[in-house]
């Protein structure tokens, strides 16, 4: 993914997280979970704090299942989710018309591909700075605070409603015979674009503003797929399978397996959303949330592991198309101050990768580091 902003200046560097290898000389720790899980204790790079450990026996998180089959639900299902995009920005679609034998596909391609040798899936390798390709663990951005997880990220583009960029990178990166790969995740992100701009229409009647005018702007999207594993841990009580963070994209759609393990943090506690086969769990990002000039909520959020099941997931993060300017509409703005600088997608996203760990606080951080280096920018 092209990237507009600047080579981060001396000052800058010195708000990078401490956790970057960019000035470490120690090698990165090798994520291999076959070989980890045979120690009795896991490596200290993957201990988190004991404030952020995660939490046992949780609540479950409240959240609105918005129907998509019924046009005759529309109002109903906008108002239902603006009342939850206000508290926390979460909610479940059902009836939304994705094939169940695509996402059975989708879902045993991902086991496939986790389940090869290490060295398999190093073919893929994603490289320091970019947002595509294989990592495990990110142990080559961080080296504190490891999620225990690997996964494999890809770019979707719906630009001229044709482009095939998940099959050119499946066969390009892995080869031809990872054809099968790249023709369903096309299908999957595909269906996944369409749902999108379906819930951008309820999005847009939430907040009062024209149904089209949200649908229009990511029309073109250029988002990003993600497939993530959790393999099982020994000591789970100690780590965690994604870190406490907001979602810096738009809007995300995930689709779980059978294994419970996604908590959200709401009213000061940790909730768990279980995994439902027939929905798929949507959420603000903090684009979007740039977008409805802070109307809307980017919520934080984990994920944890067990000590006896895998846990498997899909997500897909919306993003717009990259000369987009990110700025609420006027409708918006005729009623609250301006709070978010304007932006493009591409400067957000090499914020996160290169100068920033994501956390509840991104979206200021970024919009501070916007406003102070708006000359170079």
């Amino acid at each position: 993914m092209a990237i507009i902003c600047t080579t981060a200046s001396p000052a800058e560097k010195e708000q990078e997280p401490k956790q970057s290898f960019e000035n470490d000389q120690t090698p990165p720790i090798v994520f291999n979970p076959s070989l980890l899980n045979l120690q009795s204790q896991i490596p200290n790079q993957f201990i988190w704090p004991d404030e952020e450990k995660p939490s046992i026996d949780i609540p479950v998180l409240n959240v609105p299942f918005i129907d998509l089959s019924s046009q005759d639900s529309t109002l109903e299902a906008s108002r239902l989710i603006a009342e939850a995009c206000t508290k926390h920005g979460f909610f479940l679609v059902v009836n939304h018309g994705v094939s169940e034998s695509l996402i059975s596909d989708a879902h045993r391609l991902m086991g496939s591909f986790f389940d090869m040798p290490l060295a398999g899936k190093q073919r893929a390798q994603r490289k320091l700075g970019e947002s595509s390709g294989y990592a495990s663990s990110f142990t080559g951005r961080f080296s504190t605070k490891l999620p225990w997880k690997e996964t494999l990220s890809f770019r979707f583009s719906n630009e001229n409603n044709g482009s095939r960029t998940v099959q050119d990178y499946f066969s390009c990166t892995l080869g031809q015979e990872f054809e099968q790969f790249g023709n369903v995740y096309q299908e999957y992100c595909e269906a996944m674009s369409s749902l999108s701009l379906k819930i951008m229409e309820l999005l847009g009647l939430s907040l009062g503003v024209n149904r089209d005018y949200f649908r229009g702007f990511f029309e073109e999207n250029d988002s990003i797929m993600r497939l993530n594993h959790y393999p099982p841990c020994q000591t789970p009580d100690l780590t965690l399978g994604t870190g406490p963070h907001c979602d810096p994209s738009s809007l995300t759609i995930l689709h779980q397996d059978h294994v419970n393990g996604l908590q959200v943090f709401v009213d000061n506690q940790w909730r768990s959303i279980p995994p439902n086969p027939k929905a798929f769990v949507v959420n603000i990002g903090d684009t979007f949330m740039a977008l409805s000039n802070g109307i809307f909520k980017s919520c934080l959020h984990r994920a944890v592991v067990n000590r006896e099941s895998a846990r498997k997931s899909m997500t897909f993060f919306l993003c717009p198309k990259r000369d987009k300017v990110v700025k609420p509409p006027s409708e918006i703005l005729d009623k609250i101050p301006r709070r978010y600088p304007d932006f493009t997608w591409p400067m957000f996203l090499e914020f996160t990768q290169k100068h920033y760990r994501a956390d509840e606080n991104t979206l200021d951080s970024f919009s501070n580091w916007v406003i102070t280096n708006k000359n170079l920018i």
